[in-house]
């Protein structure tokens, strides 16, 4: 059965996306207006959260991005985009793939939402600086961890560039451009010079 993804332009599921696009996966891709809650109603019924990333694969229905990146590199591999158990760097990829989400993408969505999404009566500037705050100090783990690798982990492009990275475009999106340090501007530049990943942001 062909995987499903539910999306919207800019969201957290150009991760599954970029890495179907890597993959070469024959998918179905259904794009939706942001935010999906507000402007597609019956989507909850498909996703009661609201939310993209969607992933149906069969009677799998699955929500989290970077999750879903995992899954389709584990369930349709093999692929060099994942890192085996048995490699020494499997551990920090891993790693890598939790902290996307859990550490850096969560103060991101804070600040989108106070400076943004909330119409201007609502938004909180203080707490929006805040979570930019954190997420710039938060993010000093990508640039320490690329003061000697091309890439974070492995010695190649794994799905750790696709979800970290995505931080980064979103960084971008948001006008953080204190996220840029140099070796985050070196290796941004060189895992988003890929015909998948502009194909996943256009």
């Amino acid at each position: 059965m062909t995987p499903t993804l539910y999306h919207c332009s800019g969201a957290r599921s150009v991760r599954p996306l970029w890495t179907l696009l890597e993959m070469g996966l024959e998918h179905k891709l259904i794009t939706l207006q942001f935010p999906p809650r507000v402007h597609n109603k019956e989507f909850k019924e498909i996703n009661p959260l609201g939310t993209v990333p969607c992933l149906i694969d069969g009677s799998l229905n699955m929500t989290e991005s970077a999750g879903i990146c995992q899954y389709l590199a584990d369930r349709y591999g093999p692929t060099d985009l994942a890192v085996g158990r048995d490699d020494a760097d499997y551990g920090v990829y891993l790693n890598w793939l939790h902290r996307s989400d859990a550490t850096l993408t969560f103060p991101q969505t804070i600040y989108f939402r106070y400076t943004q999404l909330e119409p201007p009566e609502r938004r909180v500037p203080q707490a929006a600086e805040d979570y930019k705050i954190w997420f710039l100090a938060r993010l000093r783990s990508v640039e320490s961890a690329l003061e000697d690798r091309q890439y974070l982990c492995a010695g190649r492009f794994t799905l750790a560039d696709i979800v970290i990275a995505y931080c980064l475009f979103f960084a971008r999106r948001l006008g953080i451009e204190e996220a840029f340090t140099p070796n985050i501007q070196r290796w941004y530049d060189l895992v988003t010079d890929r015909p998948a990943f502009r194909e996943a942001t256009r």
